[in-house]
């Protein structure tokens, strides 16, 4: 078959069903991830664990630039690389910094740390304080829908917080926290600053200088932070064939298939579907939680879970009622809409 018949093929697919799949596969992530891990847990080399989940993040991002480079590389020409500023690159670097390196690892240690139902609960502190920041250094304007809202989701992180977490435990202030949850709110708000400095800083930087820079520098940074903490050691097994033969078709899935779907979904989404896409992301984690590792939401899962569901449905609305009333919102960049669904930014 002609390249070109499957391009006209693959055009003629609504993009609802390629953002449907980008999003069921993003969902599964970090449930396959945890199996990755256990895989790797009946498989010590010399004690390790050869699919440990600094291992997983590190190959994961090196299987990641891979794809970058032939997507983007026609970003990276000279003529808009002079075009940035000192001011851009640092920004740039501070963000790679934060997103690239230290919010993924703290969200793969989360996982290992309490369930991934409370990760992704814990974690809508992120789009809730974003907003907050947006409202407050960007002079973003509300309607009740998205006040609404935002505080349904606010409602089910602290009642997943108070009413106890999964994993070792902290006691304060007479109830119980999590250390999973507390790494999950730490980079929750680290990625929510950063996306913020994002929409200040980096609106006139090409998406692919963005992701390739930041997946580059991110691994880097990544590497060297868990060598001085961990050891030399503890990249050991990186390169065990184990751990490569489970990577590649970790990466063929999450990093290729999922992010090509994603990227030709966005080129004819409307903003309802792609607000539709971003908005299920988190119940579906937690739904392929369940079928793939078998975690049954605790009750106060089931309470955050509930009022996390009200705070989609009334986003949802307030987003068609702003379409309705023909509202001028900021339209996402191609940076917020290619980071939009996935859990671990790093990847």
């Amino acid at each position: 078959m002609k390249i070109s018949n499957i391009q006209t093929i693959l055009n003629r697919i609504p993009s609802s069903i390629y953002l449907a799949f980008a999003v069921l596969i993003f969902a599964s992530s970090n449930s396959l991830t945890r199996i990755l891990n256990d895989i790797g847990l009946h498989n010590l080399i010399d004690g390790r664990n050869p699919i440990s989940l600094c291992n997983v993040l590190f190959v994961g991002n090196i299987c990641g630039l891979g794809l970058m480079i032939p997507l983007f590389y026609r970003d990276w020409n000279p003529n808009v690389l002079k075009s940035l500023t000192r001011k851009d690159w640092t920004s740039l670097t501070i963000t790679s910094i934060f997103t690239g390196a230290i919010a993924p690892a703290l969200m793969f240690t989360a996982i290992g740390n309490t369930s991934i139902a409370n990760v992704v609960l814990i974690g809508r502190i992120e789009p809730i304080l974003t907003l907050v920041l947006s409202v407050w250094l960007l002079g973003l304007r509300l309607d009740g829908w998205t006040i609404a809202g935002a505080l349904a989701s606010f409602g089910g992180v602290v009642v997943t917080i108070l009413l106890g977490g999964a994993g070792k435990m902290m006691t304060t202030v007479g109830f119980q926290i999590g250390t999973g949850e507390i790494l999950v709110a730490i980079a929750a708000v680290i990625t929510s600053i950063s996306s913020v400095n994002n929409k200040l800083q980096l609106q006139s930087i090409p998406l692919g200088i963005f992701t390739i820079y930041r997946n580059l520098l991110g691994t880097v940074i990544f590497f060297v932070i868990a060598n001085i903490l961990y050891g030399k050691e503890h990249f050991a097994d990186a390169f065990s064939p184990l751990l490569w033969q489970w990577m590649l078709l970790y990466a063929l899935v999450i990093v290729v298939i999922a992010r090509l779907c994603w990227l030709l979904g966005l080129k004819r989404a409307t903003p309802t579907e792609l607000n539709l896409a971003t908005s299920v992301n988190p119940i579906l984690t937690i739904f392929m939680a369940y079928l793939i590792l078998k975690q049954v939401p605790t009750i106060a899962q089931y309470y955050g879970l509930s009022l996390l569901i009200i705070g989609v449905i009334l986003n949802f609305i307030g987003n068609l009622y702003q379409q309705k009333m023909k509202r001028q919102a900021p339209k996402p960049t191609d940076i917020e809409k290619m980071d939009a669904p996935i859990g671990f930014r790093g990847m």
